[in-house]
């Protein structure tokens, strides 16, 4: 029998309970021992509930258990998760995790614990929820050399553009009905200003590229500035808007942003709604694959932390190696990638035709959709030589990546 101890009952705590509790039988057979829970931290009682006994509020007590092998942490946030974590690893025990700010700030160091200790750092649910792509890319995909990893990494976002989309709603309605539903936080800016996907982005940069990719070092930008007016724009030429967060191994080096994409209807992210995530992966010798589910959610979160649970419990006295090493890896500025971009503007097309010509090397003129304004598409250009033409001009509205 294999002791755990969860710290945290919020959501992803329960739901980490509750399938060990329903999926009892199924854990035993594919972990080889039967897996219990010991303790629960959190700072509330739970009387009259199955883990009522089993809550503590010290944390040293389950550090200092030596029958305890296994911790969940599903707290959130850095500390005290930081601390919890490397002192379990420090004392040979096994953490899994699905706190994504934990793992993008000291991952690499966390995994470094965990191998001279001969234990192991799981954190399966950190990007994605229960879409399993963690591990897919330390077992499964090892034989290439990942070039590209894109996808749509948090559901509130795709949700608001969802919405957006389909209702032609504006984007500050969208987001008080997010926000009704619990989709939205009450202060959404780490979800809609992108840093929610830039922290999920820069561990899937760091595992591909085997270093350390900052997450404050990610390209972001959100999708505040993006209106119904941008949507219809888009149906005409045949797009859809997505947040998307994009890695991308060039000639040159690796660069990792995330912006609001417009993307041809039949692009594998395009057909992506809601709430749901997806992530795509290109591989030199295998080509693209998609990863498609459930971002987000009590039991699905949940379930990719308790397939962590049975993996540590497989691996007990062994440290599985993910190739995530802790120097940094240096990214390409992005003023010097290559992007196509929409962009509207105020005005007469027909008046600002040659002067935008000039500028951006030659533009398409998109059907119009609003009087008083039009807009039109670049070819690709490089980000530094976009903004200094599109610093030069008077009265543009908004301006989106497109990938046609």
């Amino acid at each position: 029998m294999v002791n755990v101890a969860v710290l945290g009952y919020g959501t992803v705590g329960s739901g980490v309970v509750e399938v060990l509790s329903r999926n009892a039988s199924v854990l035993c057979r594919n972990a080889g021992e039967e897996i219990n829970l010991k303790y629960v931290l959190d700072l509330k009682e739970f009387p009259g509930t199955p883990i009522e006994k089993k809550v503590v509020h010290d944390f040293n007590i389950i550090l200092n258990d030596s029958e305890v092998s296994v911790i969940v942490e599903v707290m959130g946030g850095v500390n005290p998760a930081y601390s919890f974590v490397k002192s379990a690893l420090l004392q040979g025990k096994s953490v899994c995790t699905s706190n994504k700010e934990l793992v993008a700030k000291h991952g690499a160091e966390l995994l470094g614990i965990a191998k001279e200790r001969n234990t192991n750092f799981f954190f399966e649910a950190s990007v994605a929820g229960g879409i399993p792509i963690i591990r897919p890319l330390e077992q499964c995909i090892t034989a290439d050399e990942v070039l590209e990893v894109s996808g749509i990494l948090n559901g509130t976002t795709n949700f608001i553009l969802t919405k957006m989309e389909k209702e032609g709603a504006s984007y500050s309605d969208v987001l008080a009905q997010a926000q009704s539903l619990g989709y939205a936080e009450r202060n959404p800016e780490a979800d809609v200003e992108g840093f929610d996907a830039g922290r999920k982005i820069a561990i899937l940069s760091s595992i591909v590229s085997g270093q350390q990719v900052n997450f404050e070092d990610v390209y972001t930008e959100g999708i505040t500035a993006v209106t119904a007016e941008d949507f219809a724009y888009a149906a005409k030429l045949g797009v859809t808007i997505k947040l998307v967060a994009k890695s991308c191994v060039t000639d040159t080096g690796m660069y990792v942003m995330v912006t609001p994409r417009m993307l041809r209807y039949g692009k594998p992210l395009a057909s992506v709604h809601d709430v749901v995530n997806a992530v795509c992966v290109k591989g030199n010798m295998l080509g693209d694959v998609m990863f498609y589910g459930a971002g987000a959610g009590k039991l699905p979160t949940a379930s990719a932390v308790v397939s962590d649970i049975v993996d540590a419990v497989r691996n007990r006295g062994h440290h599985v190696n993910n190739g995530w090493a802790q120097d940094k890896r240096d990214l390409i500025p992005i003023d010097e990638v290559e992007n196509c971009f929409y962009v509207r503007m105020e005005g007469d097309a027909s008046e600002k035709l040659p002067v935008l010509e000039e500028l951006f090397g030659g533009v398409t003129l998109c059907d119009n959709v609003c009087e008083g304004e039009f807009a039109f598409v670049t070819g690709a250009i490089k980000e530094a030589e976009f903004a200094k033409a599109a610093n030069s001009l008077k009265g543009i509205k908004n301006r989106i990546r497109i990938e046609l």
